[in-house]
């Protein structure tokens, strides 16, 4: 069994962080702050303008969503075509990928299942919360691809 296969690993510090300030803010903190992430989402690099989105697309969710997984020097980057007006998904991947782009697979595998309860719970997402999870789910798997490919090295 790989390491990215077993047991759940401890959070790492930059995903802990995010857990930890969102644990302190009220309902009306926490939507002020999922507005800054939402703001902080960057666009598409230029080497992935006018790449087919629909092989990228997050089916599970109803906004249509496309998530980029790259790998380069054994380090997880993530970008990510979001409608502008998606402040809740777009604020969601701004603060995953500010926390785990450029660390290795496993920062990734580390998220815990409950992440998106944990991050947005306060503020009545329950209706989403199948597709805001589909997302990390989709990024866990590009980070078990990337991971099983180096250790086959």
């Amino acid at each position: 069994m790989s390491d990215a296969q077993a047991a759940p690993q401890q959070i790492p510090p930059s995903i802990d962080r995010i857990l930890r300030r969102f644990a302190t803010l009220t309902p009306d903190m926490t939507r002020q702050a999922l507005v800054q992430y939402a703001n902080k989402l960057p666009p598409l690099p230029d080497h992935l303008q006018g790449v087919d989105l629909e092989q990228y697309r997050v089916h599970e969710c109803q906004t249509p969503v496309a998530i980029f997984p790259e790998v380069v020097d054994g380090k997880m980057y993530y970008h990510a075509e979001v409608p502008r007006e998606s402040a809740a998904i777009r604020a969601l991947l701004a603060m995953i990928f500010d926390a785990v782009n450029g660390q290795p697979p496993e920062t990734v595998l580390a998220i815990p299942p409950d992440f998106v309860r944990q991050v947005m719970g306060k503020i009545g997402l329950s209706a989403r919360e199948a597709g805001l999870t589909a997302m990390v789910e989709r990024l866990k798997r590009a980070a078990r691809a990337a991971a099983a490919e180096r250790d086959a090295d």
